[in-house]
């Protein structure tokens, strides 16, 4: 039963570690014991990888555009001539327009070092414009950073032995299995779990105390929690005096948040929110996890800041879980060539649709990212994208909405093709991802496409260094063993940061933030309103999907909208009955399901899913950013509902 060991990169909390076997002379991806975090289980993604790999919808051969826009209008070429056409169409653009108009765009479709972040070298050296990643937990971080330094949190290990885990705006049955299982385990050692969420979330369904407070209220819900903790100073006295600066202005703060009013704002009662703080108090000690969903809204950041210092309060240090990448020493500057030349310029990841549409980059290179379905703004995307001046070029593994865009596109091999290291944002264990399957077709890794292109492009020695060697530097002193070890198949541990340490100008969780202060913010999270009439229209994961990854495995993801009953009765609206979501951005037509796992005044849809005419769900989205870390709003969209023949 040969084995090789390798490891999942996808965008995920769990970051299992795999095994590729042959069993009676079948190809199986079991779960690799040696990681003790992800052993045991996969999630459905996993189990599906190798019927991914070998999907019928796989880039198989390089593609050149012989159909107007858009459409799969595509004739076969070899790599030769794709590979010139691109170094041409590159080297035209910067003589005539210059290096910022070029653009690459990806994110985490393979968090793999060599599958983001070697292709950036390329780029760097070119000087292309790049985006600022915000399309994710970006708020989030900065949020974090404002009161601690570094957005890190605590570790699986770590969380081990906890009286309380507290799940916020984080559905850790569905995003998280593993992380979910440990709460579980805990829960059987005598550990209670709250979750808390607008929805009847699966981590709601499952938990031992649930709150459902308004969408965007989480500031409120958090200084009431803090407020009975102060006011009946049920919080850690030494602890606040030792390691936080800012507690005067934190308590003055709070002070205006009685449960009274906390309870008016959140729609959550009185008895519910005292037993929160009773049991946040009472369990010690405690973990809370702030999940990325939560900080996708216009309050998204300030939701963030005024979670984390629930636990500082507690006297536990660190004491939630956003994500870990910002805890690991590894150097990514190594890998994109940062060190030697960086972008000039840097634009919005969340607003791209408005540069895209304006007609300012002539040249865009795509990969690890599917934006003509997961960017906000779509129809200005999508407008932009087929702009007659504007040559796009898409690396990918599977034929996607952004290949009816693509005037070239180019066959990735999956991470079963490639060996890559993986760092994950959730645990601590790195193993040397090994290439477990013969790459399909003429497909080709994103080292190989890197320095193809810079042969062509004449570009320095530095732009193709050898990627083993580019994975050593950048983790070195970073690993616990060698980097030896590492490639031998081991699986060891990433250093880390040390829980007390506070990046901050004071070296202590600063609850009054002096860092906002001079960034132009709020030096205490502050609560604001969403403002607007309709539905807010909430979206998130679902168990079978990575974002737009598997619909060749498990088919499309349901076009679907939850709507509670007394909305839908008011409405006239039945159960499986086709309903129009619309505002000012656009308008989407999927089913209904009549159900109460959402409150009044809120629908929840699938994340990314197109509609029953084919438009996707993100041309709902605005392009607006929030001010705290430039993140998106997805989940403080609003909405109209209005039956097909309705004119609304």
């Amino acid at each position: 039963m040969p084995l090789v060991r390798t490891v999942c990169p996808r965008d995920c909390y769990d970051t299992c570690h795999l095994q590729v076997v042959e069993k009676a002379g079948l190809t199986q991806v079991l779960p690799d014991p040696s990681n003790e975090f992800t052993s045991g289980f996969l999630c459905a993604r996993g189990v599906a990888d190798l019927k991914r790999a070998f999907s019928k919808e796989r880039i198989l051969y390089p593609h050149l555009r012989n159909k107007g826009k858009p459409s799969l209008g595509f004739k076969r070429i070899g790599w030769s001539e794709a590979l010139n056409i691109v170094a041409e169409k590159i080297t035209e653009t910067i003589r005539d327009y210059g290096p910022e108009a070029l653009l690459h765009v990806e994110y985490a479709g393979n968090m793999g070092l060599l599958a983001w972040y070697y292709p950036q070298r390329l780029w760097n050296w070119l000087q292309a414009t790049m985006t600022d990643y915000s399309i994710c937990s970006k708020s989030g971080h900065a949020a974090l950073s404002l009161h601690y330094g570094l957005s890190y949190g605590r570790l699986p290990e770590e969380m081990k032995g906890s009286k309380l885990f507290v799940f916020w705006g984080f559905n850790a049955a569905v995003s998280s299995p593993h992380f979910w299982a440990l709460a579980l385990r805990e829960r059987n050692k005598g550990a209670l779990i709250i979750a808390i969420d607008p929805r009847k979330s699966e981590t709601v369904e499952r938990s031992d105390f649930s709150i459902n407070p308004r969408p965007g209220t989480d500031v409120a819900l958090a200084y009431g929690v803090m407020n009975i903790l102060i006011s009946e100073e049920l919080y850690d006295k030494d602890f606040v005096e030792k390691y936080t600066i800012g507690f005067k202005e934190l308590k003055n703060e709070v002070s205006k948040w009685p449960p009274s009013r906390v309870s008016e704002v959140t729609g959550v009662d009185v008895s519910s929110i005292r037993r929160l703080a009773e049991l946040y108090s009472e369990k010690k000690p405690s973990v809370t996890f702030i999940g990325l969903g939560i900080q996708k809204s216009l309050n998204g950041a300030q939701a963030v800041r005024a979670i984390s210092l629930i636990p500082a309060l507690l006297g536990i240090h660190r004491g939630f879980y956003y994500t870990n990448s910002r805890r690991w020493l590894a150097n990514i500057a190594k890998v994109t060539g940062e060190e030697i030349s960086k972008p000039k310029r840097i634009v919005s990841q969340v607003a791209l649709a408005e540069h895209i549409e304006r007609g300012e980059f002539k040249f865009i290179f795509v990969y690890n990212m599917n934006p003509a379905l997961t960017l906000p703004g779509q129809e200005k995307l999508r407008r932009g994208l087929a702009r007659g001046d504007v040559f796009v070029v898409q690396f990918d593994t599977h034929w996607n909405e952004t290949s009816m865009y693509a005037d070239i596109a180019l066959p990735a091999t999956t991470y079963l093709e490639k060996s890559d290291v993986v760092l994950p944002y959730g645990h601590n264990y790195v193993a040397f991802s090994q290439r477990a399957i013969e790459p399909q077709g003429e497909s080709r890794d994103e080292t190989w496409l890197t320095c193809e292109l810079a042969k062509r492009l004449g570009a320095p020695e530095w732009v193709c260094m050898d990627p083993i060697q580019v994975l050593r530097e950048a983790l070195e002193g970073a690993i616990e063993g060698t980097f030896e070890d590492l490639l031998s198949g081991k699986v060891l541990r990433l250093k880390t940061r040390p829980l007390d340490a506070y990046q901050t100008p004071s070296g202590k969780i600063e609850l009054y933030s002096t860092t906002a202060i001079k960034l132009g913010y709020s030096p205490l999270p502050e609560m604001e309103y969403l403002t607007g009439k309709g539905f807010v229209l909430l979206n998130s994961a679902t168990p079978k999907y990575t974002h737009t990854q598997f619909r060749d495995v498990y088919g499309p993801i349901p076009a679907i909208v939850q709507i509670n009953p007394e909305d839908a009765m008011e409405l006239g609206i039945r159960d499986g009955e086709e309903v129009v979501l619309y505002n000012e951005n656009g308008e989407v037509r999927v089913k209904a399901q009549v159900v109460d796992k959402v409150p009044r005044g809120v629908l929840w849809s699938p994340r990314q899913l197109i509609d029953l005419n084919g438009r996707p769900q993100n041309t709902l989205v605005p392009t607006t950013t929030q001010k705290i870390g430039g993140g998106p709003v997805f989940n403080s969209v609003m909405v109209y509902l209005r039956k097909p023949n309705s004119t609304g």
